[in-house]
């Protein structure tokens, strides 16, 4: 006799089926806001019901998306940060996202961010996961000597900024400057900005 499955287990199983289609069918992107569930469902040929079952609304197709495509992410990431420094992984982190390809996935982030932050009951799965970056860092920090407290600020502080300027290249694309990411860097060290010395 098979193993019989609970209501949960199936659920979460046909739930993970449906979100490792998703994933195939969009790649890096994710569905545009403007795109329906009836047309993301045919699009990996299956029924909007069921996608509305296991996803609810857009957003929950794109929370979902969204967390499983950055923990895809964070396994590279994860190898550039046991491999380098604070500030090669902070690059590493700045130049995943700002490729191209990733333009899409950034928009649905902010998106889904701005969905959050009025219903954060709704999206608390996904808010949770946005911390994994900054725990990385921080810990990359405490490697090169700072103490716990001072490690997880410098370590908030910095995704912050990234995702400030990353937000900024959302808005104004083309913009983006890997200066910024870089006085940043210098900025947590104290050192200071260069001015340029008056003509005389």
């Amino acid at each position: 006799m098979g193993v019989i499955l609970s209501t949960s287990e199936r659920k979460g199983s046909a739930r993970e089926r449906l979100l490792a289609r998703l994933l195939d069918a969009f790649g890096e992107a994710l569905p545009p806001p403007e795109m329906s569930l009836r047309e993301i469902a045919a699009r990996i040929d299956t029924s909007h019901a069921l996608l509305r079952y296991h996803f609810g609304a857009l957003s929950g197709v794109l929370a979902a998306m969204l967390k499983a495509q950055r923990s895809r992410d964070n396994e590279a990431l994860l190898e550039a940060a046991q491999q380098g420094t604070f500030d090669d992984f902070v690059m590493a982190i700045w130049r995943t996202y700002t490729r191209p390809e990733q333009l899409s996935r950034a928009c649905g982030f902010f998106y889904v961010v701005g969905l959050a932050a009025y219903d954060p009951e709704d999206f608390r799965e996904f808010t949770e996961s946005i911390g994994d970056l900054t725990v990385m860092l921080s810990s990359l920090a405490e490697r090169e000597g700072l103490d716990t407290k001072e490690a997880r600020d410098l370590a908030t502080v910095t995704i912050a900024a990234i995702r400030g300027l990353l937000l900024q290249e959302v808005l104004t694309p083309g913009t983006r400057s890997e200066d910024a990411v870089t006085l940043i860097l210098r900025m947590r060290e104290g050192q200071s900005v260069p001015r340029s010395r008056p003509e005389r």
